[in-house]
């Protein structure tokens, strides 16, 4: 549900919205000084759905199953949020490629948020790509949707050290926490003004974030 006066963020998901709920309990305390305005998934039978409706906020299936072509299904998607304040679009575990139709649209208002530490292991699996490389850390990064696939530009990143014994599951476990704090912080930091994406490059309060983003600190604010 849309609040008067403040920004609205659409999310879209295809599963549990974890990371939606990380969005809906940073509105809901204040840290975020925004609403959601609907939440988004591409499966019917996504359980961030009911989470979502549970929480009073409006929800819409658009079944990519239903679609001929990746544009149709973007331009439905499109067509959906066109009824609904949308400063801002979130990408909270949203398992479709989208397509210019869609990236267009929103061009600089739509965040995704990879876990790896960007631009190392772009695409699937990366928890186990960094544990076969024998990396010593990994993590999360947030960055601006462009048309190259996890290739815009980073804006907030979270490193989490790989300890002894890892599976992906653990230390995807660990990096979940950060992407909990650090995706919320880098709306915020849109929604005020402070961020802004400028052809290929990101800026925070006008100074250009290096290559692989704002490094995330407990005082990063």
């Amino acid at each position: 549900m849309t609040t008067p006066g403040k920004a609205g963020l659409a999310i879209l998901i295809s599963g549990r919205g974890s990371n939606m709920q990380a969005f809906i309990d940073a509105c809901a305390s204040g840290q975020l000084d925004a609403s959601i305005s609907i939440v988004i998934s591409n499966s019917p039978e996504a359980p961030g759905l009911q989470r979502a409706a549970d929480a009073g906020i409006a929800t819409c299936c658009v079944d990519h199953r239903e679609y001929d072509s990746r544009e149709a299904f973007d331009q439905a998607l499109v067509d959906c949020l066109a009824d609904y304040r949308v400063d801002l679009v979130i990408l909270a575990g949203f398992m479709r490629i989208l397509t210019p139709v869609f990236i267009t649209t929103f061009c600089g208002r739509l965040l995704n948020i990879h876990p790896s530490l960007l631009p190392l292991y772009p695409g699937l699996h990366t928890h186990r790509r960094a544990l076969e490389a024998g990396d010593e850390e990994a993590g999360v990064t947030v960055h601006f949707v462009t048309q190259e696939l996890d290739g815009g530009p980073p804006v907030l990143q979270a490193r989490v050290p790989i300890i002894p014994g890892d599976t992906p599951d653990s230390l995807a476990a660990r990096v979940m926490l950060r992407e909990h704090i650090i995706y919320p912080m880098a709306a915020s930091w849109h929604l005020q003004g402070r961020l802004r994406l400028e052809g290929k490059s990101a800026y925070l309060d006008e100074a250009l974030i290096p290559a692989n983003g704002v490094q995330y600190r407990a005082d990063t604010s």
